[in-house]
């Protein structure tokens, strides 16, 4: 989960309901003020939405790419059925390349940029992965993810997770996670009123079962990255210099093993969208500008 460094969307940001060939997603749209260079697609991770990408909007619209980060399916304020099997990998997966095609369909769009955050990252590989060419993406950015299962006592930890969700209310879910993360930090994080307000507000919106979805795919899901490896397509791994999902070292291996540079964001987390938004963008527009080229 990201913990954005404010809610206020910059002067050129809109929040939206995009239309897809699979239903509305809720959306968050940053506009370039001059040509538009190209797309941006921002894919958040578990229990996340598209405010993780909140401090990317501007520097990205700056940079000349239109940009958009969306809520998933089962997300804040996309919502979704009570049926887990909805929120199957491939299911998400065809959610992005819905997504994707009403974006390329714009007027003006220009080459589509992909970026998966943490599970998001997951969802994006499998849509490449699905995908016929000519690929709809000019490139992808895998943000802080791995090649398969979390750390493992983050494993364990959503594990817990996912055997309170059928037994428990989100409310008290929250209850309890709040009260163990002060137990093992010694003191809760001071965040702005209005951060832990929407941190609540948010996880409140999740739909259950996607929560669990998610969670056993973050368990348990296979290694992937040689046939990733083998789609022609631009892409660049990205972290912070510290990861509590998968280990930094995990994630430059996983790079090395795509063939692809390793940027690591010096001061973040496992967030760098959030924690550190202007040297992560630098690094994503200077990725998308070669690329584009190409």
């Amino acid at each position: 989960m990201s913990t954005m460094p404010f809610l206020a969307l910059p002067a050129c940001a809109t929040a939206e309901r995009l239309a897809t060939a699979r239903g509305e997603f809720a959306a968050l749209r940053a506009e370039p003020t001059g040509p538009v260079r190209g797309t941006a697609l921002l894919v958040p991770g578990f229990t996340g939405s598209k405010e993780d990408f909140i401090a990317l909007l501007e520097p990205l619209a700056a940079g000349g790419y239109r940009t958009v980060g969306y809520d998933q399916r089962g997300q804040y304020e996309t919502g979704g059925p009570a049926d887990q099997q909805a929120y199957a990998l491939p299911e998400l997966a065809q959610d992005l390349r819905a997504v994707t095609e009403a974006l390329a369909a714009e007027d003006g769009a220009g080459p589509v940029h992909l970026v998966g955050h943490s599970f998001g990252g997951f969802v994006a590989r499998e849509a490449v992965l699905a995908a016929a060419e000519p690929l709809p993406w000019a490139s992808l950015v895998l943000l802080s993810t791995g090649p398969g299962p979390i750390e493992a006592a983050e494993a364990a930890r959503t594990k817990l997770l996912m055997d309170a969700l059928p037994v428990l209310d989100l409310e008290t879910i929250w209850q309890i996670m709040q009260q163990m993360a002060g137990e093992e930090d010694g003191v809760t994080e001071a965040l702005a009123p209005e951060i832990t307000a929407f941190l609540h507000r948010r996880w409140l919106a999740n739909v259950p079962q996607s929560l669990l979805a998610m969670g056993e795919r973050l368990i348990g899901q296979a290694d992937r990255t040689a046939e990733l490896a083998a789609v022609p397509l631009p892409k660049l791994y990205v972290s912070g210099e510290r990861d509590y999902a998968w280990p930094v070292e995990e994630q430059g291996s996983t790079a090395e093993r795509l063939g692809v540079r390793h940027v690591v964001v010096t001061g973040a987390g496992h967030s760098p969208n959030a924690e550190r938004p202007a040297e992560t963008a630098a690094e994503l527009l200077a990725f998308w500008s070669a690329a584009d080229a190409r």
